[in-house]
């Protein structure tokens, strides 16, 4: 006979798995449907959306390496991951939060030249260019995070109990008891590579404010392309920074489901939702495509 604490377990297991399937299929058709309509109009075959197209991907890819494993997990009575497979995850999560910062990165550049320097821009941004930088936006950050797996993989664990429903690269790194120097050196390169990204955009911005401030097409141009540039940036980055300061220093009083969905849930589903909304010629393929239904 199945008790009332049974119930309520199954119950509270078949809730959390129904939710995280629809925020999953959410994410999908919400990344799909705009990589799509990207890739089918060539109207929007420009640097801006090409980028766009690619941060989208990267959302997919990214959100793959946690829902499918989670689901995997509510389903089942033992909640265990491999070493190698634990190692794969990280790889994963982690890189697609530096591609994610890699393209913002290539998106701010874009805009600078694009608002500050337009006379230029078709000579700066050229196609050439575009597809080079592109391709350095997803190379770089995966050759990284590459390095960053490989180191972890060295080190001799003394335990293997992760307090997160992912796999965690400093959560991993907790559990040696061999030398993290190395470890910890790289990081700290690792970290202040990616500052660097932070600092460029808030450069970027700065220079793209004041020409919006001096001319009214630069003001129009901020307000539809650079406000949703900056709205998804403020998302990644306080979800980053939410996810590396709690893996640091951690607190009781901040639920453990708070902390593991802020980081794999909240980015891939505001990004196309705000780039969805707020870009004009996005919004008016979406609004033909539903008028197309309804005919």
């Amino acid at each position: 006979k199945m008790s009332n604490a049974s119930i309520i377990v199954v119950f509270s297991l078949v809730t959390l798995f129904s939710l995280t399937l629809l925020s999953y299929c959410v994410i999908l058709v919400l990344n799909v449907t705009l990589i799509l309509i990207i890739i089918l109009d060539k109207n929007l075959h420009e640097p801006m959306y090409i980028c766009l197209c690619n941060l989208f991907i990267n959302e997919l890819y990214g959100t793959a390496g946690f829902y499918l494993k989670f689901a995997f997990d509510l389903l089942s009575d033992v909640h265990v991951i491999s070493y190698i497979g634990c190692l794969f995850q990280i790889f994963v999560i982690y890189s697609y939060t530096v591609v994610d910062y890699s393209f913002l990165v290539l998106m701010a550049y874009d805009r600078y030249v694009a608002i500050c320097r337009p006379l230029e821009y078709h000579s700066v941004m050229s196609g050439r260019r575009t597809a080079v930088l592109v391709a350095l936006s997803w190379l770089v950050p995966l050759c990284f995070e590459l390095m960053v797996v490989t180191l972890t993989s060295t080190l001799k664990l003394c335990g293997s109990h992760i307090e997160k429903l992912y796999c965690e690269n400093w959560a991993v790194v907790k559990l040696a008891c061999s030398s993290t120097r190395v470890n910890d050196i790289f990081g700290l390169f690792f970290i202040s590579f990616y500052v660097g990204h932070f600092l460029f955009i808030l450069v970027s911005y700065v220079q793209l404010v004041k020409s919006a401030l001096k001319f009214r097409e630069c003001r129009r141009k901020f307000t539809q392309t650079c406000v949703p540039h900056l709205l998804c940036f403020l998302n990644v980055t306080a979800a980053l920074l939410f996810d590396l300061m709690y893996s640091r220093y951690g607190s009781a009083s901040v639920p453990q489901s708070v902390k593991n969905f802020m980081f794999v849930m909240i980015p891939p589903l505001l990004n196309p939702l705000v780039y969805g909304l707020k870009l004009p010629e996005i919004r008016k393929n979406i609004k033909q495509s539903c008028l197309g239904q309804r005919i």
